[in-house]
């Protein structure tokens, strides 16, 4: 047996079941303290250090739920299961409601109690962790943030720790939807040129026409339309950074005119016969193969290796499968305060829909889909049915999926027509499966099955 470096907290005036807890518990390597009222509960809380609370909610006194709010009140950070017979589980969904991590129904099975126990854990571990790693950036890098914990990402900030404070031009690589543009004004906001311009374009959203004057300007009846002089973007960002989103799209005749601005400085207007100079840090980003482009002749080597002073190159999300759930709580966040919602979490089905999915269009694709659930979800928890069908359908999922998945999948199928089609009356639900009402309830809880 590993040690393991939790601390939990056993609330329960059956001594029995302390008993049973603390012996299954401290099998799995957990430090497991007991006691037997809601009253010692709350002064050991006040007085040590737990990462878990186990608490029954119906004991004389101080009950769980008291104990609930109290510890959360002391240590909002405090992780809490309560405990309850399978009639009362409606209190426990309310306990839940006030900051409770999850439930366990009377009389539990012990496999059920440890993946609880230790899912809970993980979670606290991941929070934590990404919470340190935000901290960490916030003072590093001080711009919006690029979420991520994976060894991937630890490594393109090591890369952007050296770079940022020189003048060097960056190449930033990766498919759409990596976040490239973040981590432009990440370098940008944290480099000596924080206080001028951050001038950012998007080659492949431009005309040809259009994209040289709006990088270079224009003087007054340089073209028909021309009514007045237009300052360009190079010199608009005259000691701050440029950022050419998608450069592999630039026409070829436009790269040459951008390889004079970063060899002399000088930036000719359109219909202008003197040229004006800019000092900028050029960051350039594509989702192409930038090399096969410069053998094909579809873009200018010479400019290549101007631009490509220091590669960084992004992940893709499916190669850096940690952050995934990092993410997606990220979003969860931020789309339930932005629709008013009260959406916390994520089912276990669920999130491992989202890890075995392949995310072709990355995190921007993951953040629209946390979107669409949050405003989709009428739960506290994202299920499977605010999932799109071609996520919970795709190959790659399917083929991950193990006979346990599987027969998870259609019984919660299964279950969830049957709650459906009885509006909800959970004892006809477990006479017409032949199953009784706490086993019933378990398998709603274990599935993430919401009432909509």
């Amino acid at each position: 047996m590993k040690a393991n470096p939790y601390k939990i907290l056993v609330v329960d005036d059956e001594r029995d079941i302390c008993r049973a807890l603390e012996f299954l518990l401290s099998r799995e390597g957990y430090k497991v303290v007991t006691t037997y009222s809601g009253q010692d509960a709350l002064k050991k809380i006040e007085t040590e250090e737990f990462d878990l609370v186990i608490t029954d909610l119906k004991m004389e006194g101080i009950d769980g739920m008291q104990v609930l709010e109290r510890a959360l009140g002391m240590n909002p950070n405090l992780t809490v299961i309560i405990m309850t017979a399978f009639g009362s589980v409606e209190s426990a969904v309310k306990a839940m409601k006030k900051g409770a991590g999850d439930y366990i129904v009377k009389p539990f099975i012990n496999e059920d109690v440890k993946m609880t126990v230790r899912r809970l854990l993980e979670h606290k571990k991941v929070l934590m962790e990404n919470l340190v790693l935000r901290q960490q950036l916030s003072q590093q890098f001080g711009c919006r943030e690029f979420i991520g914990v994976s060894p991937q990402i630890h490594r393109v900030f090591d890369v952007l720790e050296k770079v940022i404070p020189t003048r060097s031009n960056i190449l930033i690589l990766g498919e759409s939807g990596t976040g490239k543009g973040l981590i432009a004004e990440l370098v940008h906001c944290n480099s000596q040129r924080k206080d001028k311009p951050f001038i950012s374009i998007n080659c492949s959203a431009i005309p040809e026409n259009l994209l040289e004057s709006e990088l270079f300007g224009y003087r007054k009846g340089a073209f028909t339309g021309a009514a007045s002089d237009k300052k360009g973007l190079i010199t608009m960002a005259d000691q701050g950074t440029l950022f050419l989103d998608e450069i592999g799209d630039m026409p070829l005749g436009l790269q040459a005119k951008i390889l004079k601005v970063l060899e002399t400085g000088e930036v000719l207007p359109l219909g202008d016969t003197k040229a004006k100079f800019a000092d900028v840090r050029l960051i350039a980003a594509t989702n192409k193969n930038i090399e096969e482009h410069v053998k094909k002749g579809l873009f200018r080597e010479d400019l290549y290796y101007r631009l490509n002073v220091i590669e960084v190159r992004i992940p893709a999300l499916r190669e850096r499968r940690e952050d995934i759930h990092v993410l997606t709580r990220h979003f969860i966040e931020i789309y339930s305060k932005e629709n008013n919602k009260k959406v916390t979490g994520i089912t276990d089905q669920a999130m491992e829909v989202l890890n075995n999915y392949t995310w072709p269009g990355n995190i921007r694709e993951l953040r629209n889909v946390i979107e669409r659930a949050v405003v989709l979800s009428s739960a506290e928890k994202i299920g499977l049915e605010e999932l799109p069908e071609k996520i919970k359908s795709h190959e790659g999922f399917r083929k991950t999926q193990t006979l346990k998945d599987k027969l998870d999948y259609y019984e919660e199928k299964i279950i969830t027509e049957a709650l459906q089609s009885n509006d909800w009356n959970k004892e006809a639900v477990a006479k017409e499966l032949s199953v009784d009402l706490a086993t019933l309830y378990r398998k709603i809880k274990k599935l993430g099955i919401a009432e909509n």
